[in-house]
């Protein structure tokens, strides 16, 4: 058999035989051996973080990474921006009859090396299929929960404070635009599809970091849209101090897309205080996810909103978009 059928999703013999040849063979948690209906989890004292999402990005495969990596990725990156250490996920499967094994092994392997890369316990799931055609492909929902050793919060963000962001932006919804090959363009564009825990949990330390964003859907700009809005502050970004890559900067010029509204899956949005921003750059550069980590920008107390300082010296205002540049990207 090297498809996926209906079957599988019934509950009955084939579900169990997916569950025990595939799922088990990569995420070995004791957890999940278990086999119970819920995971016995230990939580510490203290606040916890609980996360959800879906993941539905076409194609399924792209480089630099896959539906399994990225949401792995998605989730660790959204408790450790939240100030918290990632510790257990569950993995719902939502699989389209016909689907390729070999492909939902590759997913599932994938998903088996990320969680290790963060020390993360895979601790229950479920699979569902649905007939051809009514799912494309595969999607797949987590939960992840993890124990919160700093808080953040939109209320210490405060005037004078500077805009970090860890590393080049755009990479992600450029790759996964190209490896859609609607457009004749060949290029060694990856997505920076990557877990950032280790990355940022050294600058949970730090005395004046205020606030982390990773900026997936709708990009940077998006990120510092809503953070205008929730602050009541303005946010001057510095059009020369952003770091683009060249080859996503002219991809994007040629298809349209302005590189601040691109998907990002490996980067991260910090505000911290003037004084330890420098603090916060130093401990980032030690880590290859923020070699290339700079402040873009300032919070200033004297407008409202968005803007970018150009290239020429002029400014213009920054807003989101109506409706994503790529959908389904994550």
């Amino acid at each position: 058999m090297n498809n996926i059928e209906i079957g599988h999703g019934s509950g009955g013999k084939l579900t169990r035989d997916l569950i025990s040849s595939l799922f088990l063979k990569y995420l070995s948690s004791s957890e999940l051996h278990s086999m119970e209906d819920a995971a016995t989890i230990n939580i510490h004292s203290g606040k916890t973080a609980f996360t959800t999402d879906s993941y539905v990005i076409r194609p399924l495969f792209f480089p630099g990474g896959d539906i399994g990596k990225l949401s792995v990725c998605g989730t660790v990156n959204d408790l450790a921006v939240s100030g918290a250490i990632p510790e257990y996920l569950s993995l719902s499967f939502i699989i389209e009859e016909g689907f390729s094994l070999n492909h939902m092994e590759e997913i599932v392997k994938s998903i088996a090396e990320e969680a290790d890369r963060s020390a993360l316990k895979i601790v229950t799931g479920d699979t569902k299929v649905v007939e051809r055609g009514k799912c494309d492909g595969i999607y797949i929902n987590t939960a992840g929960i993890g124990t919160i050793v700093r808080t953040f919060t939109v209320n210490d963000v405060s005037s004078g404070d500077v805009v970090i962001v860890t590393g080049t932006i755009g990479d992600h919804g450029t790759a996964v635009a190209l490896a859609r090959n609607e457009f004749d363009i060949e290029t060694k564009v990856e997505s920076d599809c990557a877990s950032l825990d280790s990355l940022l949990t050294p600058v949970f330390d730090i005395n004046g970091v205020k606030w982390m964003r990773d900026p997936t859907r709708g990009g940077a700009a998006t990120v510092l849209v809503e953070l205008s809005e929730e602050t009541n502050l303005g946010i001057r970004i510095v059009e020369e101090n952003i770091p683009v890559r060249e080859d996503v900067q002219f991809i994007a010029d040629m298809l349209g897309y302005d590189p601040l509204y691109l998907a990002n899956e490996g980067k991260a949005i910090i505000i911290a205080s003037e004084e330890a921003a420098g603090s916060v750059l130093e401990k980032l550069h030690t880590h290859p996810l923020g070699e290339y980590a700079v402040i873009i920008g300032e919070i200033s107390s004297d407008f409202q909103g968005l803007r970018l300082k150009t290239k020429i010296g002029g400014e213009r205002p920054l807003d989101m978009l109506e409706e994503d540049q790529l959908p389904r990207i994550c």
